[in-house]
């Protein structure tokens, strides 16, 4: 233990608003002489245990700096630190492509790093989001006892001395409440920057539509939904009928009128088949012999 974390002990805690908060009572050390966490007597909320890298020793007083300022400070640093390496890597990769291989394992290495600050983000957002609904209620009743002890003053129950205190008491809780809400307003907007940023230069894999559309269709499953859409093939030969196809009947045309000619067509002549009757070709021979 160094004499500057000995002096500590005994020494009177506040907050970066300047807001009194305790008093140091005592270390918790490590095996190696380190400062774990600090003692602070907060009067009637009691003993709190503080981590060590949560104060900042000024002059006679320990100021302490809130756990999310912390976090939040850490991840803005290791996020910047990690875009821009990240922009010197594709600037080198662009000025020389022979590099492309080698560089790409220490860009999937950024990118994994730019995967875990995104997770470790969305719990400070978290942690952000639940600490401005504790600083709204303060506003609240900061301003609730503010408003009640001029109702009091006006009715002659307190003297002009008493309001006078709860007065600035209340005014100092309330420019403290201020403070904090436009610094977590502030963080932010620089942690909203950082993810815009991050989503220029690495934005997220989206498949091109083509490819998309080649990768479908090379698909094991996409193979078998054509081959089943697909008619399958014929077992059987096709016989295709002797028989003529049959010409749908066309219209039947309206009958001449009275004033037309009818034209008549001689019979055509009869032509012998073999089904023509025996009497008749003897009948057609004796008439040849009879003529000669």
């Amino acid at each position: 233990m160094t004499h500057d974390d000995i002096e500590i002990i005994g020494k009177n805690v506040k907050d970066m608003y300047g807001t009194f908060m305790g008093k140091v009572v005592g270390t918790i050390t490590d095996i190696d002489g380190s400062i774990q966490s600090v003692g602070i007597d907060c009067g009637s909320q009691g003993l709190q245990q503080i981590q060590y890298e949560q104060l900042v020793v000024q002059g006679e007083a320990v100021i302490f700096i809130p756990k999310w300022r912390l976090d939040s400070q850490r991840l803005i640093r290791e996020k910047q630190l990690t875009l821009r390496r990240l922009k010197a890597l594709i600037d080198i990769v662009s000025e020389n492509d022979d590099m492309k291989a080698d560089a790409e394992i220490i860009h999937e290495k950024y990118k994994s790093k730019l995967t875990s600050l995104d997770e470790t983000e969305s719990e400070i957002k978290a942690i952000l989001e639940a600490r401005l609904t504790e600083l709204d209620v303060q506003m609240k009743s900061a301003k609730m006892l503010s408003f009640d002890a001029k109702v009091q003053y006006k009715s002659n129950e307190i003297s002009d001395a008493t309001f006078e205190t709860v007065k600035s008491c209340t005014t100092e809780v309330i420019e403290h409440v201020t403070h904090e809400t436009a610094e977590i307003a502030n963080v932010k907007s620089r942690i909203a920057d950082l993810e815009l940023e991050a989503h220029e230069i690495a934005p997220p894999s989206t498949p091109d539509i083509q490819e998309s559309a080649v990768t479908y269709l090379e698909t094991p499953e996409r193979e078998q939904v054509v081959q089943t859409i697909l008619p399958e093939a014929p077992t059987e030969p096709i016989v295709t009928s002797s028989e003529p196809v049959s010409i749908e009947a066309l219209p039947t045309p309206e009958p001449p009128r009275e004033s037309e000619a009818t034209l008549t067509f001689p019979e055509p002549p009869q032509q012998v088949t073999s089904e023509t009757s025996k009497d008749d070709n003897d009948n057609d021979w004796l008439a040849r012999m009879e003529a000669q």
